[in-house]
């Protein structure tokens, strides 16, 4: 199994305003940072950019704890792990990244104590900060139509082949609500024609099948028709979606894709494709649909991540009622 870039030959990279400083970590420290990302990326299968994350926190932890003078796992308290945290809110950092930061520690023990490297687990009651929950903007279905209704007659406008992609990565984000990650990695075989599904792979390379609507399925025979030979080369292999150069469209593309036909709908809000997901989820539940099947359709692990989205319904309700109810 692949094991992430990035996720061996640890060096601690110069650091300012609390971030990692520039200096050796422990031997046991860095064997032990070592063996965990490999534990991420090859049996956890986590994404590359998820690892990334795992092993700045968990860099940033062992620093702090250097500077207290441990160098073992066993003479880490909950004191030292309190500090740590301390000292990210002195530097001014978030409550979501303190949040991000205290869980990383608390998984970090966990797979530690259950592999021996250390007698217990002193993270299993650090808690993390409580932060408010910041509704997602979201795009109106009117305003999301006349959007893809603009990236089709582009494809008509004799647009050429990069119009046809980019109505059809359109298309497919709003229909699926896949993440962008997931629509780069499409490949060709993932499309059912028949059933109108395609299969995605996401986090923890999770398979699941998200329906298409009828637009998102003409959007994607008029790209995977001709049209992609025009982009295709010799590094193309199976990419559903390609780039300009002919390679696996990159996720930087898809989302100027995405804020470029936004910025020329009128009224529509500057969002990237999370905000098409966002979108999407919100519509599927102002329109009947019942929360299990917006959280298979997103691939959510949890329901009480797509839970966030009656909230915005609920109040996009109250909005509405306020503004158009007499007595409101």
């Amino acid at each position: 199994m692949r094991v992430p870039r990035g996720a061996l030959g640890i060096r601690t990279p110069v650091f300012q305003s609390g971030q990692v400083a520039e200096k050796d970590l422990p031997p046991r420290f860095e064997a032990l940072l070592n063996g965990y990302l490999r534990h991420l990326g090859a049996q956890r299968n986590l994404a590359e950019h998820t690892v990334r994350a795992y092993r700045t926190d968990l860099l940033n932890l062992f620093t702090h704890l250097g500077r207290l003078g441990i160098d073992s796992l066993d003479s880490v308290d909950l004191r030292a792990l309190r500090s740590w945290l301390a000292k990210q809110h002195s530097l001014g950092h978030a409550r979501a990244t303190l949040q991000r930061r205290a869980a990383a520690a608390r998984v970090f023990f966990a797979w530690a104590q259950e592999t021996g490297q250390t007698a217990r687990n002193p993270a299993a009651n650090l808690r993390s900060p409580k932060i408010s929950r910041i509704l997602p903007p979201t795009l109106e279905a009117a305003t999301a139509a006349q959007m893809l209704d603009g990236a089709v007659a582009a494809v008509g406008d004799a647009g050429g082949p990069v119009a046809a992609r980019d109505a059809a990565v359109l298309e497919v984000l709003y229909a699926t609500g896949i993440r962008v990650s997931e629509l780069c990695g499409l490949d060709l075989g993932d499309l059912d024609r028949e059933r109108r599904v395609i299969r995605v792979f996401g986090k923890g390379r999770k398979e699941r099948t998200v329906p298409l609507g009828a637009p998102a399925l003409r959007a994607l025979e008029a790209w995977l028709g001709k049209t992609r030979l025009q982009l295709e080369t010799a590094d193309s292999g199976q990419a559903m979606f390609l780039g300009e150069r002919g390679k696996r469209i990159d996720p930087r593309v898809v989302r100027r894709i995405v804020h470029r036909s936004l910025q020329m709908t009128q009224g529509a809000p500057d969002l990237g494709p999370h905000g098409l997901r966002h979108a999407m989820a919100t519509h599927l539940l102002e329109g009947g649909a019942d929360l299990r099947s917006v959280q298979e359709m997103l691939g959510h692990a949890s329901l009480a991540t797509t839970q966030i989205y009656t909230h915005v319904t609920n109040e996009r309700l109250r909005s509405a009622f306020e503004q158009a109810h007499p007595r409101a």
